[in-house]
């Protein structure tokens, strides 16, 4: 009966690893889609009544546009001259929206970019007990305390802000983008953040 309970458990939790993964890769792919369909529909209908192009050829031609327009903003940003007028247009105006910086930086650490709000990973104790969680220090003050943040998965733009005491506070050696990652699988890979703690304990 072990066996079977055993084997059971190992075969769904093998299939949810590879599953999991596949779900939150479709939910972002998802996400895009809608993006770029939301902002498709005004220009196709508009390409229709200048050019009376079909639907699909419209609407294709709509995407072409957009992704033109990524490319050219990304090459605009490479000249001195853009990242100049861009740095100044981001700490004038981007910069002062509530949670633009944490969502550029979320960004930021997916695809691999090293600049960083968080200095470091942290396993922290919230609820006095042995129950840890995934948290980013983004602050570490004279008495010892640090400021960390804690994300919410699958989406770690949103999460918690805490003060915490230095002996709640268990700081590992591990990359933050591969911390990002556990988050983004809802935990998913957390046995080598975990490898990481237990050889500071």
């Amino acid at each position: 009966m072990e066996k079977i309970k055993s084997f059971l458990k190992t075969t769904f939790l093998g299939g949810f690893l590879i599953v999991l993964p596949i779900i939150v890769l479709i939910l972002v792919l998802n996400m895009f889609y809608q993006f770029i369909a939301t902002n498709v529909r005004p220009i196709s209908k508009l390409l229709i009544e200048a050019t009376r192009l079909n639907e699909f050829v419209a609407a294709i031609t709509a995407v072409i546009f957009i992704l033109l327009v990524f490319f050219l903003v990304g090459l605009a940003v490479r000249t001195r001259f853009g990242k100049f007028t861009f740095n100044l247009f981001e700490t004038g105006v981007l910069s002062k929206i509530p949670g633009y910086k944490l969502i550029r930086e979320t960004i930021a650490q997916i695809f691999g970019n090293q600049k960083s709000l968080f200095t470091s990973v942290a396993l922290v104790n919230l609820f006095g007990n042995e129950t840890l969680v995934t948290a980013f220090i983004t602050d570490e003050h004279p008495d010892g305390s640090y400021t960390v943040f804690v994300p919410s998965g699958p989406a770690p733009t949103a999460g918690f802000i805490y003060h915490l005491k230095q002996e709640y506070v268990h700081k590992i050696d591990y990359p933050l983008d591969l911390a990002m990652k556990t988050i983004l699988s809802l935990g998913a890979g957390s046995k080598q953040l975990f490898k990481s703690f237990h050889k500071i304990n």
